[in-house]
């Protein structure tokens, strides 16, 4: 039975990622806006629905802890692990305009965390005003999204090809199967999810790991296998603003929605451990920090770069491992180091990129 969750979920994941890619591109064309706008929002709020779930239950249970390291552990996971993995299939390339928009703002929720939490809780005020960011960032970014559809469309409008071309395109699909394509896919997702972390958390039982670092490792990362889905998918597909925007969007929601949403259900707010602040919301803060020369580095997100965001993801687990059998690690010091090799391997990767070509004999 073990086997068969597992295959199960991975085949559930694979089959709910490549549909949910495949009728977002859809409900982009048919909305009038960018394949990115739609990863941000629709992608991005519907693979998030795991974090949301498990957030809300343990806020309503009585255990902010869990929702808080829910939030915190999936965002580390969304930019470390998934982002690495997509390039690693394919290079990524960012737009210019995501790094001047969309980029700053996961930043900013990623420091307005730690700010809110700064007293040791996150009141449900405060709850309250970070699930308000959540609404208007949606509402702005579907409005701009538009409006840079449609400025596009008026430029292409004045070239005869394009517009007759224009004229000659398909009607776009009915909304109403198209919404009811993503709920089944994103369905599928989150069952092939649950299959998953059951089976593998069965065979880690077998082999002797304890619950905690299950926990931390397992669990923590099965929350978020449906942006890895769908992420990988989109990358397989071509649609790489929506592998790079379902995870910046994904970030952004775990901390606007998850976060604000379990703080203002929970009577007295979520209690924030001094650990976290110490240690696991820093490095939050700076795999967020991480993207800006990643992403700067010749606009795109190399192979090179993937197998170093892999490779942080492994010493931060790796680090959590050996902090919960009680053994005694120089935690910064680590970090340190990794973020130090990161930064020279980044550093080649700006000089590759300004390198000026060889002109053809």
């Amino acid at each position: 039975m073990t086997v068969l969750y597992i295959l199960g979920g991975l085949v559930l994941l694979v089959v709910g990622g490549d549909l949910l890619v495949r009728w977002a591109s859809r409900l982009a064309t048919g909305l009038g806006v960018s394949s990115m706008v739609v990863g941000l929002t629709v992608v991005a709020f519907g693979t998030s629905a795991p974090e949301l779930a498990v957030s809300l239950a343990a806020a309503w249970n009585g255990k902010p802890e869990i929702a808080l390291g829910n939030v915190v552990g999936s965002n580390i996971f969304n930019v470390l692990f998934i982002l690495g993995l997509s390039a690693l299939v394919a290079p990524l390339m960012v737009q210019r305009s995501f790094l001047r928009r969309e980029l700053p703002i996961m930043i900013v929720s990623s420091v307005l965390m730690m700010v809110v939490a700064l007293d040791g809780r996150v009141s449900r005020p405060e709850g309250l005003f970070l699930f308000a960011g959540a609404v208007a960032f949606t509402w702005w970014l579907v409005r701009e999204g538009r409006r840079q559809t449609r400025l596009q469309k008026s430029k292409q409008a004045n070239v005869p090809e394009v517009a007759d071309e224009l004229e000659e395109e398909a009607p776009p699909p009915r909304m109403a199967l198209l919404v009811l394509g993503i709920l089944f896919s994103l369905g599928l997702l989150v069952a092939g999810s649950k299959l998953l972390v059951a089976g593998a958390t069965a065979v880690a039982q077998e082999l002797g790991v304890s619950d905690l670092v299950i926990g931390l490792t397992i669990v923590a990362a099965g929350t978020s296998l449906p942006e890895v889905a769908a992420s990988v998918a989109a990358t397989l597909r071509g649609e790489r603003d929506m592998a790079i925007g379902n995870v910046v969007g994904s970030n952004i929601f775990n901390i606007l929605i998850v976060l604000g949403g379990s703080a203002a259900l929970s009577p007295i707010g979520m209690a924030v451990p001094p650990a976290a602040m110490a240690f696991d919301i820093p490095v939050m803060i700076a795999v967020a920090l991480l993207c800006l020369p990643v992403f700067l580095s010749g606009a795109r997100i190399s192979r090179l770069e993937g197998f170093l965001l892999l490779a942080l993801y492994a010493g931060y687990t790796a680090l959590l491992g050996l902090a919960s059998v009680g053994a005694v690690v120089d935690r910064s010091s680590v970090m340190t180091g990794f973020v130090a090799a990161v930064a020279l391997v980044l550093g080649w990767e700006f000089w590759r990129a300004r390198r000026p070509v060889a002109e053809p004999d």
